[in-house]
């Protein structure tokens, strides 16, 4: 399993920005998706999830801003970064579920495929 960032950069604040995760060979199949970033100096944090039925959720400070979306057929996450600020500063990683089958209530621990990340920077 391979996950790859794509997307990153460096924007003004109010601008945007869109990642991409190009996943192989398992092209999305797993149990759930997520975007993760880590600030310098803080803890990895949830950004958003898709399940494999589509659902999607957002950590509260990005929500009506980021949206997460895939193409199952091409095998790529996505994240579109819309109103970015300062504070969106960070490393942003995509992640994979462990699980494919019997997908049940997503839980952080479940992710344990990774990419590299991706670099994300905000100026005010």
């Amino acid at each position: 399993v391979q996950l790859e960032e794509f997307g990153g950069g460096s924007v003004q604040a109010r601008g945007s920005l869109k990642l991409s995760c190009v996943a192989s060979p398992f092209r999305l199949s797993t149990c759930a998706m997520a975007w993760f970033r880590q600030a310098s100096g803080k803890e990895r944090e949830l950004v958003s999830t898709i399940s494999s039925d589509g659902t999607t959720s957002y950590a509260d400070p990005v929500k009506g801003r980021f949206t997460i979306s895939r193409d199952t057929v091409e095998g790529t996450l996505y994240l579109q970064m819309n109103n970015l600020q300062t504070e969106d500063t960070a490393v942003y990683f995509c992640a994979a579920s462990k699980y494919w089958t019997y997908c049940g209530p997503i839980h952080l621990t479940d992710f344990a495929y990774w990419g590299q990340g991706t670099q994300v920077t905000v100026s005010s």
